[in-house]
């Protein structure tokens, strides 16, 4: 008979752990949410001698203190005869979570005495043990509801996936650098369109200041070297673990230069690449 395979979710709340569960159980994976830690080896048998062959159950910090038996009870499960087990973490910046939370307006689970800040502390401590044991991490800082699903459907599939997230974000210096820039690229030294004046209303998103950014021989220099340089480095950061990587390009306002080589890098990337653009300040 075909080993049963249990996926067990687990991470910080607002981590997604609810959207990486649906995308299971539309790959047909029978799925419980918040099952009791102490259930777990009971489940694990009563799958085994069932006829559903897939589980998914999500195990968080609403199971209080009984949540520090995970890790032991995950080893007791990882003997079990015709058992194929995984654990998922997932996981996110504290500000992502702080944000997520402040979106959907829901409480912490670990209670209203603390503030959101604290108490997304106090559940990332508590589940450090957890996650040293993690058979897959997840950040999903970067991801949308429907990248996590993607992620999750190519995963499952087992499909190469690059864990990689490549975010490259136009920005104009007047309005401060991004905060979360792991690299800048400063383009201020490429003709700035906005002295010409009927470019000046229109963005690098237009065709007219895309031809006149490419009519400049700096323009298609710059592009060669900064691919270059992006094609050597992003292989490393994959290989050190690295889940995402925020690329900045700055010009003076954020509307023209910037905006027009942001997007010439991301149409230019690897067709395996995972790439998002965005252009922070364009409509200021």
């Amino acid at each position: 008979m075909a080993s049963s395979r249990l996926i067990i979710v687990t991470g910080p709340s607002g981590a997604g752990k609810g959207t990486l569960l649906r995308a299971l159980e539309d790959r047909g994976f029978f799925c419980v949410d918040n099952l009791p830690v102490g259930l777990l080896t009971k489940f694990a048998e009563l799958l085994s001698e069932g006829d559903v062959r897939r589980a998914a159950l999500v195990v968080d910090v609403r199971e209080g203190e009984a949540l520090d038996r995970l890790p032991a009870i995950y080893d007791h499960l990882g003997s079990l005869a015709d058992l194929d087990l995984s654990l998922f973490y997932l996981e996110a910046s504290d500000d992502a979570l702080i944000r997520r939370f402040s979106e959907t307006r829901r409480p912490h689970p670990i209670g209203a005495n603390v503030s959101v800040r604290e108490a997304i502390a106090m559940e990332k401590k508590r589940l450090a043990p957890t996650r040293k044991i993690a058979t897959t991490v997840v950040d999903t800082t970067q991801f949308s509801v429907h990248e996590l699903r993607d992620y999750a459907d190519r995963l499952l599939a087992e499909q190469p996936v690059s864990r990689l997230l490549v975010t490259l974000v136009s920005f104009g210096y007047k309005y401060g650098i991004p905060i979360d820039a792991d690299m800048i690229f400063d383009v201020r030294f490429l003709q700035n369109p906005h002295f010409v004046p009927e470019l000046r209303p229109l963005t690098g998103n237009d065709g007219p200041i895309v031809e006149y950014m490419q009519a400049q021989p700096l323009t298609g220099q710059f592009l060669d070297r900064a691919r270059s340089f992006l094609a050597f480095l992003l292989p490393e950061f994959e290989r050190e673990g690295k889940s995402y990587l925020t690329v900045a390009i700055g010009c003076t306002g954020g509307r023209h230069r910037s905006v027009m080589i942001a997007n010439a890098l991301a149409t230019s990337a690897d067709a395996g690449r995972r790439i998002r653009v965005t252009h922070r300040d364009v409509d200021k």
